[in-house]
């Protein structure tokens, strides 16, 4: 059995319904508690069994946003944040309320615990709480009219093998106020999206490679944690997870035990990386740019490429009888 606690909500499961049962008779003798029953919603998040396994939503909350906003009337959009422009969004007056501002963007941020797809534009957004303009609310318009149109898509969880695998991406320099880089990468347990980050990396990169390499090692460290955490819950991987880059610089960089001088600065993560090489818990992977999945974390995208990734990570729940 397997237990989910967060303050007082708490899911259970197993393989024994009735060792369950007699576990939640047990319990209800010590402490006032309620059996809800098969999961149907759990922190704001639905759950829907489907024919596959399950799929989570938030469109209850969802709906309370664009509320919030007073767009629940908007017309949809096909993404969720404008590719780069020639017109940079600190030319522009400050936003008269910056307490909406932040209010809609916090509430984004817990949005994107099913929506990975939101997770580039939510992170662009959140970037400019502090003194936000109204270009940048207007950023946040487009991402609520983008909402509007996929109030019911959300994360699938599929009945498949447990095998884990992971995609990192970056886009060097991307950043066109301090030519920052933007890491992305995702998690996958079988055919399930189970972890996924977008961050802006701390140091400027001198290079893709670098910008990659750092990519790399954060979603190694990620990798690592979740094998551990399988490891502990009885699926132990015992294979190395391959993790899929497009940059065959950095790929050779992981691979190669030499250190050369314009690579001194990344040495930190060359160790990591290389130890996660050598004690076989990674396996580092050459994939087209075209089939990288994590290319959607670190960019704005066309909308035919957008919609082409974002299916690969979530999609809307099958309709029902």
């Amino acid at each position: 059995m397997y237990f989910l606690v967060y303050v007082d909500d708490i899911i259970l499961t197993g393989n024994s319904p009735t060792a369950i049962h007699n576990l939640i008779i047990n319990l209800n003798n010590r402490f006032p508690m309620k059996d809800l029953g098969t999961i149907s919603h759990f922190l704001g998040i639905q759950v829907v069994p489907t024919s596959y396994g399950l799929h989570l939503n938030q469109s209850r909350f969802a709906q309370t946003i664009l509320s919030r906003a007073g767009m629940t009337n908007c017309k949809p959009v096909s993404t969720p944040f404008q590719p780069k422009s020639s017109t940079t969004l600190t030319n522009s007056n400050a936003f008269s309320n910056p307490s909406l501002y932040r209010q809609l963007a916090g509430s984004l941020q817990y949005l994107t615990l099913t929506r990975p797809d939101l997770s580039f534009a939510v992170n662009k957004v959140c970037q400019h709480m502090q003194n936000p303009t109204i270009a940048h609310f207007d950023a946040l318009k487009r991402l609520l009219r983008y909402l509007q149109g996929t109030i019911y898509t959300g994360l699938p969880l599929f009945r498949d093998k447990p095998l884990l695998r992971s995609f990192a991406d970056s886009d060097w320099a991307g950043d066109d106020t301090d030519r920052k880089s933007t890491s992305g990468f995702c998690n996958y347990l079988g055919s399930s999206l189970i972890s996924w980050t977008v961050k802006k990396q701390t140091a400027v990169a001198r290079s893709s490679t670098e910008a990659e390499y750092r990519a790399l090692a954060a979603a190694a460290t990620e990798v690592v944690w979740i094998r551990g955490l399988l490891r502990e819950l009885n699926h132990d991987q015992i294979t190395p997870t391959p993790l899929y880059c497009d940059n065959t610089s950095a790929i050779a960089l992981a691979n190669n035990p030499v250190f050369h001088a314009r690579t001194k600065h990344i040495e930190v993560y060359c160790h990591y990386i290389r130890s996660c090489i050598k004690d076989k818990t990674l396996g580092f992977h050459h994939i087209s740019t075209k089939d990288q999945i994590a290319d959607l974390l670190t960019k704005a995208l066309p909308a035919p490429r957008f919609k082409d990734l974002s299916d690969k990570l979530v999609f809307s729940p099958e309709p029902t009888a």
